[in-house]
């Protein structure tokens, strides 16, 4: 792997304190709503938008992203971490904030983090005085453009970030990008809810786009190009990213299906009620016998599955061996980014926060 920047001898060794990232990446994000806070207010504007955009934001959730970006810069040869680096690591969670926003209404969710969506808690905050349609109208429209805000305000931050123009040129195509991969992830998912097949090469198709690319591999790449690192470089950064990003993707799945509700804050029922193409159903269909994929067709995807109708589907879920499969198919891909930390080139300190992660994300229960 080569980099702009040269070797990593004079990179320190000293271990990257994540928490005190996510705390500095959190500072960033709350100033910036402060500022546009305040403009609202003197200029007449609804104060709603920042309001829920805050709640959000600060409801929960990883800074997985975030915190992959500042990773990245620093396994490039980024010594500290700048307030330039930190604001555009705070774009990729303002981002994915309009991402999940857009996602929960796509998917008809109730819940993220254990909290109303936001579609359904703005159709809460204005049912007075409005018939049930009504309300539930102004929430999805309401929530749609608090999403959109979070689009623009991404952007905003990214641009008022103080990069020299040889970083925003480097920076901007990686960005594109991954924004558009998660586009045509989210369709690729979108079209294939309701109808899941045996398709194991569809779902991870969908795997490798809406999450390994957008959550691992593209924040990597974004803060290794704000050091300066070329393609080369972040080629290998993608060995490891992407076999981690399907890892981290399958145990989601698993999560929607087994996961407790209380620690995910999302309904074991909703990804089987809408049909979810994920792996973990496609082996399903793919090791069922007549009357297991019959039993399955009837219950995935319909949209009054009740607890005991998802009992039935985890059964034949285990039952084809299915749910062992994912967990296989897990195990293997997090070996798989851990041999490409082993064959890199990477700095001391970023290996072994890399490896951490990966262990973080393929064992999670939320």
């Amino acid at each position: 792997m080569g980099s702009t920047r040269g070797t990593f001898l004079d990179v320190t060794a000293a271990p990257l304190d994540l928490p005190a990232l996510r705390s500095r990446i959190d500072l960033a994000l709350a100033e910036f709503l402060d500022e546009k806070s305040r403009a609202a207010a003197a200029h007449g504007l609804p104060a709603e938008v920042t309001e829920f955009l805050r709640g959000f934001l600060f409801s929960g959730g990883k800074r997985l992203r975030p915190l992959l970006c500042v990773i990245g810069w620093h396994a490039a040869g980024g010594h500290g971490t700048p307030a330039s680096t930190l604001r555009v690591a705070a774009s990729l969670e303002m981002f994915h904030a309009f991402a999940l926003i857009h996602d929960d209404i796509m998917d008809n969710s109730d819940t993220r983090r254990g909290f109303p969506t936001a579609h359904r808690a703005l159709a809460e905050r204005h049912r007075a005085g409005r018939s049930g349609p009504a309300a539930d109208r102004l929430g999805i429209g309401a929530a749609i453009l608090i999403g959109d805000v979070a689009l623009v305000w991404a952007d905003e931050l990214l641009h008022t970030a103080g990069l020299r123009p040889g970083q925003l040129a480097d920076v901007l195509p990686v960005i594109d990008t991954m924004r558009t991969e998660v586009m045509y992830g989210q369709c690729l998912d979108l079209i294939t809810t309701g109808l899941p097949t045996p398709d194991t090469e569809r779902a991870l198709a969908i795997t490798r786009y809406k999450t390994a690319k957008y959550s691992i591999e593209r924040p990597l790449h974004i803060g290794a190009a704000l050091a300066g690192a070329g393609p080369a470089f972040r080629a290998g950064l993608s060995d490891y990213a992407l076999p981690l990003g399907d890892a981290f993707q399958l145990r989601d799945d698993l999560l929607g299906v087994y996961g407790d509700p209380a620690v995910t804050g999302k309904s074991v029922l909703e990804d089987l009620r809408d049909g979810k193409h994920t792996v973990l159903v496609a082996l399903a269909l793919r090791r069922a016998d007549r009357a297991q994929r019959r039993t399955l067709r009837a219950l995935v995807g319909n949209p009054d599955l009740d607890d005991s109708g998802a009992d039935r589907i985890r059964r034949l879920l285990d039952g084809t061996g299915a749910h062992a499969a994912v967990e296989h198919l897990i195990r293997v891909r997090r070996a798989q980014a851990e041999q490409a930390l082993d064959q890199s080139f990477l700095p001391p300190t970023a290996i072994s926060v890399l490896r951490q992660l990966a262990q973080d994300a393929t064992t999670r229960s939320a």
